[in-house]
């Protein structure tokens, strides 16, 4: 009986045993913003605990969150640029003053009649539903900060001529030509673009310009589209020599051709992402940025460019550049050239804004959930 009692520990220590590691293993592949919420049962009840969760340039997104939050409910898909009802996604986004929470009762679509300005303080969650965005301009944070845009399907934004739209505290704007983003940021401060799918739009999916900066792009899904991601106005805009953009956790492609990012002037921290091919180039830039690309995947078209990078006046009496590459997987005959003194591109993150970049031979796994997350109402993320 006693030999039968030890038989019986030892068989189930050696189970507890064998599932520890299986789990430290399975935590170990989901990155550290998803790590911060998802496991929880219990998101729903405590949605603001998202605002913890940011990493990188946008630093912890806790001026989002408060007991003067405004919790607002999208209850109705159709939109009004000039005079948004009550219950639709644009008078949340601009007829509230101070912060407001926006989330969607149920599964919808929305096709915005013309660009949507969204106001600071403004964290626009997803989850627990099927939401997407297109029409004409789709979103635009126009001297903003502190904004969350989270768990949303944004694709098929289409160009707008100069309009008149309702903008920010409830106020009338006159807005130029906007060229069909799903994302544009205009001297735009303190973001945080995450878990959103993005794709087919008519010029890009995210635009970083005009002086934004501390900008954190994580757990996206961008495909099927020509130009990505934006960073930095024209090679004349010298106030984006301040800008600062982490992107980390992403997921490019198929179908995805340059400017992923393509960075002018700043500096951008890109890590832990996945890149399904590309025609041109993955990551380049001009007016010497500085990028230090990290333990991303990079699997390279199976004909055609094998170079990941692309630099446009580099040369001549131009700037050194430091753009380098540190920790990267490169299959499929993928090539990256550096430039550049390696200690010059370090993102100097402070406390709130530094994360753990995993080994690149997790990446799939670290980038399996990007995207819009499918959530039902019963089960966790």
């Amino acid at each position: 009986m006693v030999v039968l009692r030890h038989l019986v520990v030892v068989v189930v220590s050696i189970a507890i045993l064998s599932f520890i590691p299986s789990a430290c293993i399975a935590a170990n592949k989901m990155n550290a913003i998803d790590q911060c919420w998802k496991p929880s049962p219990n998101w729903r009840r405590s949605r603001q605990q998202l605002a913890s969760c940011s990493v990188g340039f946008a630093g912890k997104m806790t001026n989002n969150v408060g007991r003067d939050v405004v919790m607002y409910k999208v209850t109705d898909p159709s939109d009004d640029p000039v005079n948004p009802k009550q219950g639709t996604l644009r008078h949340g986004a601009t007829m509230i003053t101070g912060k407001v929470w926006i989330t969607f009762e149920r599964n919808m679509d929305i096709k915005l009649e013309k660009p949507l300005l969204i106001s600071s303080y403004t964290a626009i969650d997803g989850r627990g539903v099927d939401v997407g965005i297109e029409g004409f301009g789709c979103f635009l944070v126009y001297k903003a900060t502190d904004v969350i845009i989270h768990g949303l399907r944004i694709h098929h934004c289409n160009a707008q001529g100069p309009s008149t739209v309702m903008g920010p505290d409830g106020k009338q704007m006159q807005l130029g030509q906007m060229d069909g983003d799903a994302i544009r940021l205009v001297s735009a401060s303190k973001i945080w673009i995450d878990h959103n799918t993005l794709y087919s739009c008519q010029d890009g999916l995210l635009d970083v310009t005009r002086g934004s900066t501390f900008v954190t792009v994580s757990n996206n899904w961008f495909r099927d589209q020509d130009k990505v991601m934006l960073l930095g106005h024209d090679d004349g805009f010298l106030r984006d020599k301040n800008m600062k953009v982490t992107v980390a956790f992403n997921r490019f492609g198929p179908n995805c051709n340059q400017r992923m990012p393509r960075i002018r002037h700043g500096y951008a921290h890109v890590a832990n992402n996945l890149y399904r091919g590309w025609e041109q180039y993955a990551i380049g830039g001009s007016m010497s940025p500085s990028i230090k690309s990290e333990s991303n995947y990079f699997i390279a078209p199976t004909s055609g460019k094998k170079e990941v990078t692309w630099r446009n006046g580099i040369g001549g009496k131009s700037k050194p550049w430091n753009f380098y590459s540190i920790g990267d997987l490169f299959t499929n005959g993928a090539s990256f050239f550096q430039t550049g003194r390696r200690g010059m591109a370090k993102p100097n993150y402070n406390k709130e804004q530094s994360f753990k970049v995993g080994d690149a031979k997790y990446v799939k796994a670290l980038t399996s959930s990007a995207g819009a997350l499918k959530c039902s109402r019963t089960s966790r993320c």
